[in-house]
């Protein structure tokens, strides 16, 4: 799902030279990603300034439940969370908001000694949100970011834990559930990696439910996941001179019960020919093709477990919202 940064990317990225990284990786991930069969998008791309307010938008629809179950999830055991990691570090890979990492560190707060809390994200916007909100709920404790891709934040993750115990880090939101199965286990494995015996994971997932709800979460009423998936296209315009015109695109959810996922597509409702002047190429669109650019796996908890298991991680409890269909899944190294 990520772009890799390589060595010299890295190295651009802590000298400030950030910007020119993502839009060198956007310009080739877009032309690479458009002359696939399927055509596909990352859905990483999203997260510029306004997707990242369209998403946190969705987040508060009625139709769409997964934060508002999982805010429930961390509300009601946050306490028990800390007692049974005691962290000394929590490092969160895709914090959003911060909204309900913000929780967590309340309890921790209150239970001291107060952990240093840790950000990772591709978001600058979403970086700079989560850091005041986590800071206001932490007080005192240390804050620091990472702007980059999960993969990339976890290879600098020793780094940063260094000098503190025990640590705990969150993958919250189903955001595993934007990975194909075998990156999904990629991830896992390299989570594992990262951290040490004694070390724990909190793992977020979106459970099965009626298909007709999956509808409702994926293509709304108010259209606002339509706009969300279509300002992927205009980013495209913005950043790299595209020629796509949003009308000529339509927004498809749909439910893929054998591989039990939700995609998300832009289906092109003409032949089309678009110029990525910025990123070098030309792409021609058949009528009713389309860009697939998220696919949403959902599980069943005993699932979820497994996952951990082929990663090298143990199951410590498993709390599961019934309303919401979600699960916060607590594993150890």
């Amino acid at each position: 799902m990520t772009a890799r940064a390589t060595g010299a990317a890295r190295a651009l990225i802590d000298h400030g030279g950030v910007d020119q990284i993502w839009e060198t990786a956007f310009a080739r991930d877009v032309c690479a990603g458009l002359t696939t069969r399927p055509k596909r998008l990352s859905p990483h791309y999203f997260y510029d300034a306004l997707g990242s307010a369209l998403f946190d938008a969705i987040c508060r629809l009625p139709w769409y439940d997964v934060t508002r179950a999982e805010l429930r999830l961390l509300e009601r055991h946050a306490a028990d969370l800390v007692r049974l990691t005691s962290p000394a570090f929590v490092a969160e890979l895709g914090p959003g908001s911060g909204e309900k990492l913000a929780v967590l560190a309340r309890a921790a707060v209150r239970a001291r000694p107060t952990p240093s809390f840790h950000l990772v994200d591709v978001s600058s916007a979403a970086l700079a949100l989560a850091a005041r909100t986590v800071g206001d709920a932490a007080g005192a404790a240390p804050v620091t970011t990472d702007q980059s891709t999960y993969h990339d934040g976890l290879a600098q993750l020793a780094r940063y834990r260094a000098p503190f115990g025990r640590a705990l880090v969150l993958f919250l939101g189903s955001n595993i559930g934007n990975f194909d199965p075998p990156d999904a286990a990629a991830l896992l494995a390299q989570v594992r990696a990262a951290v040490s015996p004694g070390d724990h994971l909190l793992l977020g997932a979106d459970l099965v439910k009626p298909e007709r709800a999956l509808r409702l979460a994926y293509d709304d009423p108010l259209g606002v996941t339509a706009a969300f998936n279509r300002n992927l296209l205009v980013r495209i315009n913005r950043e790299l001179d595209a020629t796509f015109d949003l009308s000529g695109f339509a927004h498809e959810a749909r439910w893929n019960p054998s591989a039990s996922r939700v995609e998300m597509h832009l289906v092109s409702l003409a032949s089309q020919v678009v110029e990525i002047p910025g990123a070098a190429c030309r792409i021609i669109f058949d009528k009713g093709e389309s860009i697939w650019t998220e696919s949403s796996y959902k599980y069943e908890p005993t699932d979820i477990v497994a996952m951990g298991a082929r990663a090298g991680f143990t199951s410590r409890a498993q709390w599961i919202d019934e309303p919401g269909r979600f699960a916060l899944t607590v594993f150890a190294a």
